[in-house]
């Protein structure tokens, strides 16, 4: 049986359209998104389908509509009760992805997941109203000099390194000062590109202290089992599997960087042989061009990919 490793899609991947042709197809992907509407008291599946795509990219909708659509996939794909068609020796998610991946890995029910989700993108966006921020990613820099950059800038006020992509890929997030100079000292030191992205908030910084107090909360009050495959976690880059530590790594996640690069190289050395991109777009399948080019990456999003793949069975 082939060993191999999912990782599932974190936000900005999403798209009006989004989970249609899953719902229509397949059974597990139309109940789920209607599990969805009914736990979160909204038509969500509409805003997939049909957008407007300002409301399905706000922090608060397009975490759950990531989340439901990932899923979607991964249970039309490979569903529960049939025989295993892969050997999954891990999984990863990049930042929101990652609780997509708790659930695929049984840590999780899909409620307590989404219940989870959707209150975690309400509590960034209010903690981006309370403390503006932004986020830029920063293209052809070595990791150890955007860090380098971010240190000097400290004094114009909060910037961190928030995400490191990919090789020549790391995100900068803080204050929007603060950013905006980290973004001319990089150009300066020859950066390939730099580009402000169109966030709500400044993700994975200190300015995320108060959803991430709010969150540990919500996480002490959510039951979360042993992870039944190795979930790599963004903030240390290791394998987690036990409740307490899941908790602890889901709520440092809102302010330390992801380490997303590590993280791909983790699933690799646990066994992988080949990856599954699992949710909207193919966002993930770029970054592991630059991660590792040897390896193939699948993407398992559309109802064409899900139709191939069980029609390989």
């Amino acid at each position: 049986m082939r060993r191999v490793g999912c990782l599932f899609a974190g936000q900005g991947a999403q798209a009006v359209g989004m989970g249609r042709d899953l719902a229509e197809r397949f059974p597990a992907a139309r109940e789920l998104f209607q599990r969805a509407d009914d736990l979160l008291g909204y038509p969500l599946s509409r805003l997939c389908f049909e957008g407007p795509a300002d409301q399905l990219t706000a922090t608060e909708n397009s975490q759950p509509a990531i989340f439901t659509h990932s899923l979607a996939a991964a249970w039309s794909a490979w569903p529960r009760g049939e025989a295993p068609t892969v050997e999954v020796v891990a999984a990863a998610g990049l930042s929101l992805g990652e609780y997509s991946a708790l659930v695929f890995a049984g840590a999780l029910t899909f409620d307590d997941g989404l219940k989870l989700v959707a209150r975690r993108g309400q509590l960034m966006a209010e903690a981006g109203r309370k403390r503006p921020g932004t986020m830029a990613s920063i293209l052809g820099l070595a990791d150890e000099l955007v860090v380098e950059l971010c240190e000097q800038v400290s004094a114009v006020g909060v910037v961190v390194a928030a995400n490191f992509n990919c090789p020549g890929q790391v995100v900068v997030s803080g204050e929007v000062g603060a950013v905006r100079r980290v973004a001319e000292l990089a150009r300066q030191a020859d950066a390939l590109g730099v580009v402000e992205l169109g966030v709500s908030g400044a993700f994975h910084s200190p300015l995320m202290g108060s959803a991430r107090e709010e969150l540990v909360r919500v996480l002490e009050g959510t039951p979360i089992e042993r992870a039944q495959v190795p979930v790599v976690s963004n903030v240390t880059g290791e394998p987690m599997a036990e409740p307490q530590e899941i908790r602890k790594n889901l709520a440092e996640q809102l302010t330390q960087p992801v380490r997303w690069s590590t993280c791909c190289r983790k699933v690799l050395t646990l066994g992988a042989e080949a990856l599954y991109e699992i949710g909207p777009g193919s966002v993930l399948k770029g970054l592991m061009r630059r991660i590792d080019r040897s390896v193939g990456v699948t993407t398992v999003g559309t109802a064409a990919e899900v139709g191939l793949l069980r029609g390989a069975r």
